[in-house]
């Protein structure tokens, strides 16, 4: 189908979304196991539409980048961009399965790694919004088992709590058999019972960690009674309508879900650390993907205090344009100007989510085929507005 029936196709989607959510209040909520939480909401903001011209011109701009970054069918690629909730431009190509002969389609679910984290903020954000939670809470508080102190919700949101990467600790020596697979219930005993320290004390520095968002994962669970997959489902997945969007269950979906691979195509196996979640293991699309980030800045999504905390930087010890909000990587520019993104990388998985949150621009790419080109669409911010990144479309 031509971008630009799949554009008149979302466009009429989020009409149809926002009428049939019109009459309901701000505080609809939805029952989970006995309690009350706050739904995410469809967008129903009634953005102006975009000229054919503006769609055309764009178009054709980005189809030049892609022809340079993704040239052939072999480079795997889901990538999407649209202005205003209208798909300006989508490209769909490569191999899904190698053993099933599958190739990748606007409805492929494709493993988004790191990305991940800022589904997991969001549900985080909800439960705070909702006063379910509270951001400066500590975590031993909600999770008893958890054995540092001094570390709050906020510090594991903005990777300022000091705790170790689960990843690497359980290689040390007596700590994890690497023939087992961990789970997020496993990392959080093994601070117990392998006395593991952190790397420093928390809310003294910025450390990209996966723990966090582990850890993170087990308080949604503690919070709303669920699992982490259905806690996600619940919140945020199925009031979207992400049809194409799932948490990986590691022994129900490790069969069936789209593989990731090397750049020459040998399929990468799962390891010990496949069934963790929170940190990675969610499986999307980029046209699901757009639906969250328009809720996302939509005016239903939290009280404006509690959105601007989420997109303040917290890591200025060092001076500099990079930042990290909560879920959310920023770069700030001395203009004034913010551009906020996460990237991920699991396995021969790679993944960008960029929201130009001023301009309401979205961009989405995700590969099961190890690349970095991946990360390249940040170049196309250029287009949309002030961004000091050079846009490359030539050979």
């Amino acid at each position: 189908m031509k971008a630009s029936i799949h554009s008149l196709y979302i466009l009429a989607l989020f009409v149809l979304m926002g009428c049939s959510k019109q009459e309901r209040s701000e505080e609809d909520n939805s029952e989970i196991n006995g309690k009350t939480y706050l739904w995410m909401k469809p967008s129903t903001v009634k953005y102006p539409k975009l000229s054919k011209a503006y769609v055309n011109d764009k178009k054709a701009s980005v189809e030049r980048f892609c022809d340079k970054y993704f040239r052939n069918e072999n480079n795997s690629v889901s990538l999407l961009v649209a202005k205003n909730g209208q798909i300006i431009y989508e490209r769909y190509q490569g191999t899904a399965d190698k053993n099933e002969g599958t190739k990748i389609t606007a409805d492929t679910p494709l493993h988004i790694a790191s990305v991940s984290k800022v589904f997991t903020a969001t549900a985080v954000m909800l439960l705070v919004d909702k006063g379910k939670i509270e951001l400066d809470q500590k975590v031993s508080s909600i999770l008893p088992e958890f054995p540092f102190q001094d570390i709050t919700i906020r510090n594991l949101l903005n990777h300022r709590s000091g705790l170790r990467n689960y990843a690497y600790f359980v290689e040390d020596k007596g700590v994890w058999d690497l023939h087992q697979t961990l789970t997020n219930q496993d990392i959080l005993d093994l601070f117990t019972e392998k006395e593991i320290k952190c790397d420093c004390p928390a809310d003294t520095r910025f450390c990209y960690c996966n723990t966090n968002y582990a850890m993170l994962a087990l308080v949604i669970e503690k919070v709303t009674g669920m699992k982490y997959p259905e806690a996600m489902k619940t919140m945020i997945f199925d009031p979207l309508e992400m049809h194409d969007t799932y948490v990986f269950d590691y022994n129900k979906d490790r069969q069936t879900a789209v593989p990731s691979y090397k750049g020459n195509m040998m399929e990468i196996g799962l390891d010990h650390l496949d069934a963790v979640y929170g940190d990675k293991n969610i499986y999307s699309t980029p046209r699901d993907i757009l639906k969250f980030d328009l809720a996302r800045n939509a005016p239903t999504f939290l009280n404006p205090k509690l959105k601007a905390e989420m997109y303040k930087g917290y890591s200025n010890e060092h001076k500099g344009e990079k930042n990290y909000g909560l879920g959310m990587r920023m770069i700030e520019w001395k203009s004034g100007q913010k551009f906020y993104f996460h990237n991920g990388w699991w396995h021969g998985s790679t993944s960008s989510y960029i929201s130009l949150v001023k301009d309401n621009v979205t961009i989405i790419a995700l590969s099961n085929k190890f690349t970095r080109n991946t990360y390249a669409v940040r170049k196309l911010a250029p287009l949309f507005g002030d961004y000091p990144f050079k846009f490359d479309d030539e050979e």
